[in-house]
């Protein structure tokens, strides 16, 4: 097949995704065209892989670019010029609504568009009540939509009342490079021997709680010589690093910015902390598992499908500092539960999320969809 995405070439969840997607779907030996404003932070050129760049220019008319329309002049050329079979975009808005006007430009070709909903396009963006009905539309024209949890499916449901079938394709790990915890040299970098490295990784935006992070840790810290892991960039880290200050472990945290080997990251820490306040599943507390890592998590959103309280980790409220630190020393302080919940943490990636299980679903999706645009 030959198969577009579109997704925000960024540091998140819904960009990585669709990245490692269209590398899987590559190398599976499908044609794959990413259209976007920039190339994706983890997108590697490889055979069948090709980058589209949508440039916007600017007007002195335009307060703002138009980029949604620049975007649907483009997938309709790309649609038009590779002779693609699908277009499957992630994230609503506005990615969607720039789909359905390039299929409209192209009404002499059935050319079906696949939208996936990966979480803050529907709990934040899309429940805007100034862009909900623009989201409702997006979903409700897509020839195929899925979510990446069943709790995202069942929000969408009931906040957009929309009344369409949708598909729950959750997210996937390579398991194969999400591996084992080995390098101990890399390890060696960040901590002594003796000390534990936990880690935390996100777009340091309100919704990932860092603060909690940095209070977590300092509960730790009092009981065990340890090193914080603080991976990613945004608006919250200023305040995560005062709070370090204040609480005089500032030595002992480490701020890396934005990375992109997440494997190596993983594969040094002892536990992954995500005390986040939603999330729609959680792709870094899966691949966390991948690496035999335990979860410190929130029992929010599509985290209690992901990660099993008590068997991969511990699931608390959110906000509760003191039980998250508490799972931590719990953790820590028995090294045969250690290894006892990484090892059942790989296994669950590795039977339920793994790339070969997720990745046939969307081609099996995608066949659908495509037969079902040319018979009608």
């Amino acid at each position: 097949m030959k198969i577009g995405i579109t997704c925000y070439p960024t540091y998140g969840g819904s960009g990585v995704v669709a990245t490692e997607l269209g590398k899987e779907l590559a190398a599976r030996g499908h044609e794959v065209h990413f259209i976007s404003y920039a190339l994706p932070i983890r997108l590697t050129m490889t055979d069948r892989i090709y980058f589209h760049e949508v440039e916007v220019l600017s007007y002195p008319l335009f307060e703002y670019p138009p980029y949604d329309l620049v975007l649907a002049t483009k997938m309709a050329e790309v649609m038009t010029r590779y002779d693609l079979d699908i277009l499957h975009v992630h994230y609503a808005i506005p990615h969607s609504i720039s789909a359905y006007l390039a299929k409209m430009m192209l009404k002499d070709r059935q050319i079906p568009f696949i939208t996936t909903l990966h979480g803050t396009d529907i709990t934040l963006v899309g429940n805007d009540r100034s862009y909900l009905p623009i989201t409702r539309f997006g979903i409700e024209q897509s020839d195929a939509v899925t979510a990446v949890s069943n709790y995202l499916k069942t929000r969408t449901i009931e906040e957009f009342q929309v009344h369409r079938e949708i598909d729950v394709v959750p997210n996937f790990v390579d398991c194969d490079l999400y591996g084992e915890r080995s390098d101990k040299g890399f390890r060696a970098k960040f901590a002594e021997a003796d000390e534990d490295v936990l880690i935390h990784i996100s777009n340091f935006r309100p919704v990932k709680r860092v603060e909690d992070v940095i209070e977590i840790f300092s509960q730790v810290r009092k009981k065990r010589k340890a090193r914080l892991l603080m991976v990613g960039d945004g608006p919250e880290r200023p305040k995560a690093e005062w709070l370090a200050n204040t609480h005089g472990i500032s030595s002992d945290v480490t701020f890396l910015g934005k990375q992109s080997d997440m494997n190596r990251l993983l594969s040094v820490a002892d536990v992954l902390l995500l005390p986040s306040e939603l999330e729609s599943f959680g792709l870094v507390a899966l691949e966390a598992m991948a690496c035999e890592v335990p979860v410190v998590a929130s029992r929010v959103g599509g985290l209690p499908e992901v990660v099993r309280d008590g068997i991969d980790g511990y699931l608390c409220p959110v906000g509760d500092v003191a039980s998250m630190a508490e799972g931590c020393l719990r953790i820590l302080d028995n090294p045969a539960l250690h290894v006892e919940m990484g090892k059942s943490a790989r296994e669950r990636a590795r039977k339920e999320f793994s790339a070969s299980k997720i990745v046939v679903q969307y081609e099996d999706l995608y066949s659908r969809t495509i037969r079902k645009a040319h018979s009608s």
